[in-house]
């Protein structure tokens, strides 16, 4: 490059004024502008520079943001869980992708407006837009490897910044803006944009395609299960659902086309059954292990699901269950160890109750037992998550012990972890197991040892966690949100 980068004038695209809007819809319409000028004029200078030709400047643009001022101490209905501030102040948020987060912002602005009675501002942040994230919207460009072009792109243009890519506010550790605002929302919009290019990488799915209602599972079976059902429901036009999307962002729409197995799978494979407005449900396969669970639901929350759920296979504890029987968590014993530093382990993780009855009810109705009679295939209690998988092989008296002493009865990789970050990011989880193996009652989890009652359970597990995510549906919004997630300085965005 023949002119030093250090040197190099800053150009940014034309200042634009603030404005105040009291109308949701032309709000978000106002940030998806400022979102395309930014992006098209880093993108624009990117295809030019990677065309070869010379930069003659440094090319920055800013996100958007989102900003609320509330004069007086705000009087709002207490049975309120989100969509409203507590203190008078300024609030600001960032915002990426307004395109894909349209409905989800027009519902958090028109809360404010109705709470608070006084307009948002609409204007230009002064944090820089990384080249990567807005190229990240180009699926035929892509930003190479430092070294590939003949000038260092940091010199150029801004790269992620780990200031503004983390959790401190989830974490409740974030400090106030430099001007003395506090945070609108829990997700800055470049830790927004690094999930939702983490998720194309793990998932082989583009964010587009995520539901509000997400199942986790950690057994090939489910997913089978999930298209099944899927091509079930694509061939029935009272279902309400609109099409199925597999890895590689294949997306059919009809039960009887076909879908192509990917050569490679990626590591947390995942499928979408769409309905309108993002209603429809996700399964992802997030294998085995806690630092499975932590990753997929670490980058899935920037999308702000209605709930989660963990559908999986576990140890059953106790003699008095057989494989098949199924677990309904209402309290987690955490021994994953990969949350510890965000949320350690004295935290306790409720049980949300609205979660809870929505999986009964639907084992009751899927099994077509009830009352007394359902106590036969199903127990409540504690489920231990641990992180090592051949936990058994070890010296068992001190384990048991502690398994005892906590009243578990199941063991799993995934669960505590799910929940934990599903009450750290303050999106809803529950969690319906089903056993696979009794390892400390001779029942190993080996070829052969499946029983009719086992793979009927099976069968029936995926449909059980389906109809809990239906009946989840029909709730109003701000019930499915416990106020138990909510600390005592909260964000006001959901």
């Amino acid at each position: 490059m023949d002119t030093d980068a250090r040197f190099l004038p800053v150009e940014t695209p034309e200042p634009v004024a603030r404005e105040q809007f009291t109308d949701p819809a032309a709000a978000v319409r106002r940030l998806q502008e400022l979102y395309r000028e930014a992006t098209d004029f880093l993108l624009g200078h990117f295809t030019r520079l990677i065309g070869g030709q010379q930069p003659q400047a440094r090319y920055r643009a800013f996100y958007p943001e989102l900003r609320l001022t509330v004069a007086g101490h705000p009087q709002v209905d207490s049975r309120l869980s989100f969509g409203h501030v507590g203190a008078p102040g300024s609030y600001v948020a960032t915002i990426t992708r307004p395109d894909l987060f349209e409905n989800y912002l027009t519902e958090q602005i028109a809360l404010l407006l109705r709470n608070h009675g006084v307009p948002v501002t609409v204007g230009t942040s002064d944090t820089p837009m990384p080249v990567h994230f807005a190229v990240a919207t180009e699926s035929d460009l892509a930003v190479p490897q430092e070294g590939v072009l003949d000038f260092s792109l940091r010199d150029v243009f801004d790269v992620p910044d780990l200031n503004t890519v983390n959790d401190d506010i989830v974490n409740g550790v974030a400090v106030a803006l430099p001007d003395g605002a506090q945070h609108l929302a829990g997700f800055t919009a470049q830790r927004v944009d690094y999930s939702l290019a983490r998720l194309q990488h793990y998932t082989a799915t583009a964010a587009e395609h995520f539901q509000n209602f997400v199942l986790f599972t950690n057994y090939q079976f489910y997913v089978d299960e999930f298209e099944l059902f899927a091509r079930r429901a694509l061939s029935d036009p009272e279902s309400g659902y609109t099409s199925f999307v597999a890895p590689g962002n294949q997306e059919i729409t009809g039960a009887d086309q076909p879908l192509t197995t990917l050569p490679k799978l990626p590591q947390m494979p995942t499928y979408h059954l769409k309905r309108a407005a993002g209603q429809g449900i996700t399964l992802v396969n997030i294998g085995v292990g806690p630092s499975n669970a932590k990753t997929a639901t670490d980058h899935i929350a920037v999308l702000r699901p209605h709930v989660w759920l963990m559908v999986g296979h576990c140890a059953g504890l106790r003699n008095s269950q057989r494989l098949g029987d199924f677990v309904l968590a209402h309290a987690y014993l955490r021994e994953d160890g990969v949350l510890d530093d965000d949320l350690p382990v004295w935290v306790p993780i409720p049980a949300l109750a609205e979660v809870q009855i929505a999986l009964q009810e639907a084992v009751a109705e899927i099994t077509r037992l009830d009352g007394f009679e359902l106590k036969r295939i199903m127990r409540t209690g504690t489920v231990a998550t641990i992180d090592n998988r051949n936990w058994e092989l070890r010296d068992q008296s001190g384990p048991v012990h502690r398994l005892s002493l906590s009243r578990a009865v199941a063991l799993d990789m995934e669960s505590g972890t799910i929940a934990a970050n599903g009450f750290r990011f303050r999106v809803p989880y529950g969690t319906l197991l089903c056993v696979s193996d009794k390892p400390l009652h001779g029942e190993l989890k080996l070829p052969g040892m499946a029983t009719d009652f086992y793979r009927t359970q099976v069968a029936n597990h995926l449909l059980i966690g389906i109809s809990a995510m239906e009946k989840l549906r029909e709730m109003p919004v701000d019930r499915i949100h416990s106020r138990k997630l909510r600390s005592f300085t909260e964000t006001a965005f959901l």
